[in-house]
């Protein structure tokens, strides 16, 4: 697709990695691309405006006050394309995540009619806090993409997550975009996310870690090539993206996890079971909280329902299984037995002791195993850039 005249808006915000702002509207620029430029004032302290009024030979925007051209919010936001925030500090994503306007970037943010994408920027602090990580997946909510930050030194001499992408990294993901395959359009992928939770009495349950992050990446994964999902998610906090070609089912247990695939199945192209499912629950539930003083409790279990033995034993010529196997041991020869017992199409291997792997992290290490014996290995990514793995291997099925 031919990118030239598209129209972007670049917000620069008050961060060290600002300069890095520079090579990416020289990348946009030489590609065709119309740029104009909203700089914060606390920006300006970091690069002045003449570079980029330079290299864009536009006039940089900064002050919601004062009238000018190109200086109405509104205008911008029916203009543009595409609003790219590169790079976004912690104060502007908190901003927008609330709806606080108080300077030209944040009003034309509220405004726009494109989609958004952001590119944080800290020190890693600040990027693990949880108000941060809060305001992040709100704005994934909003349906804002959020390009990952990047693992390495930062300005402060630490060195961790929240540094910037790399200019090429963001401008290549901008290219993505525009360049989106449909490869999915017209096809329905079921897709399972999170936890189970087994109860052992009103207040007690068997689960585990997993935070259903990696099935979310997936979902939306799927939505930007144009497929429709059904996302069936146990107890996770992450809140899934809102989209029209979008349906998420809340569930608890594995017993109901099981319940909503049977009601998607025979719709669904594809079955992607990402979630971490419980394989036991107890026999019995109490009705009342088990008391300390009744001693220690004997509580008898059983296994839960295998939902991907039951996709594997039912599914359609049509249809294709991707399973998954969090595996500490024997990873590769569990990792095949699980997909021939199940008749799986596909399995995405992971162990929850490599680093930067696992559970909760925004990152995942990956092995793809396929039904030929053909097996894929890559290297640490975002979770979101392991989904697109996952779905370009899953769609070669």
């Amino acid at each position: 697709m031919d990118l030239k005249g598209k129209k972007i808006i670049l917000g620069v915000c008050g961060s060290i990695a600002a300069y890095k702002a520079l090579i990416l509207v020289r990348l946009m620029t030489k590609a065709g691309m119309e740029v104009r430029v909203i700089m914060t004032r606390d920006a300006e302290q970091f690069v002045g405006k003449l570079s980029f009024s330079s290299l864009t030979g536009q006039t940089v925007l900064s002050d919601l006050t004062y009238a000018s051209e190109w200086n109405n919010h509104v205008e911008l936001g029916l203009w543009a394309d595409l609003l790219v925030i590169a790079p976004a500090t912690a104060q502007t994503i908190a901003k927008m995540a609330h709806g606080m306007v108080d300077n030209l970037l944040t009003a034309v943010y509220l405004s726009a009619k494109c989609p958004v994408m952001v590119a944080p920027a800290m020190d890693l602090d600040m990027w693990a806090h949880p108000a941060t990580q809060h305001n992040i997946v709100t704005l994934r909510t909003y349906g804002n993409h959020v390009i990952p930050v990047r693992v390495g030194p930062l300005a402060s001499g630490l060195s961790g997550a929240g540094r910037l992408a790399e200019p090429e990294d963001i401008f290549r993901t901008v290219c993505q975009f525009f360049t989106a395959k449909s490869d999915l359009a017209g096809k329905s992928v079921l897709v399972t996310a999170g936890p189970t939770y087994e109860p052992i009495d009103p207040v007690r349950f068997i689960g585990n870690y997993s935070s259903g992050k990696m099935g979310v990446r997936i979902a939306e994964e799927v939505l930007r090539r144009g497929g429709q999902v059904f996302l069936i998610l146990g107890p996770a906090s992450i809140l899934p993206p809102v989209h029209p070609a979008l349906t998420t089912v809340k569930v608890q247990s594995a017993t109901e996890m099981l319940e909503a695939v049977k009601r998607y199945q025979e719709s669904s192209d594809f079955f992607i079971l990402a979630a971490a499912v419980a394989d036991f629950m107890p026999e019995k539930v109490a009705t009342e909280k088990i008391k300390k003083t009744v001693g220690v409790p004997e509580i008898r279990l059983v296994q839960t329902p295998d939902i991907a033995a039951h996709l594997g034993t039912f599914k359609k010529a049509n249809q294709r299984l991707v399973g998954f196997a969090l595996e500490t041991e024997n990873i590769l020869d569990n990792a095949r037995s699980k997909m021939n017992k199940k008749n799986m199409d596909m399995i995405v291997i992971n162990s929850p002791r490599e680093a930067g792997a696992g559970f909760g992290g925004e990152t995942n290490r990956i092995d793809i195993l396929k039904k030929n014996g053909e097996v894929l290995s890559f290297e640490l990514k975002s979770k979101s850039e392991v989904a697109e793995d996952i779905v370009n291997e899953m769609i070669k099925l």
